[in-house]
């Protein structure tokens, strides 16, 4: 599976961004999706993951009700709603790709690379 997010730049405390996550393979449709992000000088923190049929998702306390996470019919996308942005959420976020619906990033198999979202004050 191959990943590839998209989105980020920069926006003002309040603001808004959808980051996507184009998703190519054949098996793509098989994989539980996750979003992460890495602060500079901080370790990489969940976000959201979404279930393969999109019915179930899960989110980070600290992003509950202001993000939100999807994914198309054909599964070949998956996107992140950021809306209220905050400064603290200021980081490059990753798509991942992993067999079980989880919040370890130990578990996802297939990782993109990253696209920074900056919030400013």
């Amino acid at each position: 599976v191959q990943l590839q997010a998209s989105g980020g730049g920069l926006v003002q405390a309040g603001g808004s961004l959808r980051l996507s996550c184009a998703a190519s393979g054949r098996t793509s449709r098989s994989y539980r999706m996750g979003w992460f992000r890495q602060a500079p000088g901080k370790d990489r923190e969940f976000v959201a993951a979404i279930s393969r049929s999109g019915g179930s998702t899960y989110y980070a306390d600290s992003v509950k009700g202001r993000f939100t996470i999807s994914r198309d019919n054909a599964g070949n996308a998956v996107y992140l709603q950021m809306n209220s942005l905050k400064p603290e959420d200021t980081g490059v976020y990753s798509c991942a790709a992993a067999t079980a619906m989880t919040s370890s990033p130990m578990s996802y198999d297939y990782w993109g690379q990253g696209t920074l979202v900056t919030v400013s004050s």
